[in-house]
């Protein structure tokens, strides 16, 4: 897909992988809507140009709120960038449940119900697409962030089963499968992290040449041990 021209929802764009998304896809001349919920980063992206919508995706009310605020505006190409991490460990004491429940909603429900707000909008363009951002570690789960991997995965089981149900549309849906990138929510990893320019290239380069999943970085080693052995793949990443 040439990018030029399209208008872009992007959720999650005021900062680590969808800042970077955004700068890039407006470089090469698509108009970016992006999402955030820190007021001084989005005041930042639309110093920058950017169109800039509030929105709190960790609830049904906020998804709404933004589908609303897009009134009939086009789009092109939907984004689910937006996340949350969160600590679920029980061996430290009992996890926070209401934390738990605001991580699923943005990484799952949240792309969920937006995608399927805006599919009208998408079918009626002659050519679209759908990103949902995932993880590496929606292939194989580590310990310590067990209901963050569980809502990639699930969010990476909506995204194949998106993409058989919309075979033969005008729409290609993609995964994209970051690896750990340096972000705020990775701030207090200290282990080896992917540039998020580095990242964003490589998603929009997925997105550029057609391709149903963006295998970023190390994520590409994962792949190939888990299509060999998915139980090794699962050894290996659950002692992180």
């Amino acid at each position: 897909m040439n990018v030029a021209g399209k208008t872009v929802l992007l959720t999650g764009g005021s900062a680590g992988i969808g800042r970077e998304i955004a700068r890039q896809l407006k470089a090469k001349g698509a108009e970016v809507i992006l999402t955030g919920r820190d007021p001084d980063r989005l005041a930042a992206m639309a110093a920058e140009g950017f169109e800039t919508l509030s929105a709190d995706l960790s609830n049904a009310a906020g998804v709404d709120a933004l589908v609303a605020a897009l009134e009939d505006r086009p789009v092109d190409i939907l984004i689910n960038n937006a996340g949350l991490g969160v600590a679920h460990d029980v061996r430290g004491g009992l996890p926070d449940p209401d934390a738990a429940d605001g991580c699923f909603y943005a990484n799952l429900s949240a792309p969920v119900r937006l995608t399927t707000a805006l599919l009208p909008r998408l079918r009626a363009r002659p050519q679209a697409a759908i990103i949902n951002v995932t993880s590496g570690l929606a292939i194989a789960p580590n310990t310590a962030s067990s209901v963050y991997c569980a809502s990639k995965a699930g969010l990476r089981s909506f995204t194949m089963s998106l993409r058989a149900q919309l075979k033969g549309e005008p729409i290609r849906v993609i995964e994209a499968l970051p690896p750990v990138v340096d972000t705020q929510m990775t701030a207090d990893r200290d282990m080896s992290k992917m540039p998020p320019q580095e990242c964003a290239r490589q998603i929009i380069a997925a997105l550029e040449q057609g391709r149903d999943e963006a295998n970023v970085g190390m994520v590409k080693l994962l792949r190939a041990v888990y299509s060999l052995s998915p139980a090794l793949a699962r050894k290996v990443m659950i002692r992180f």
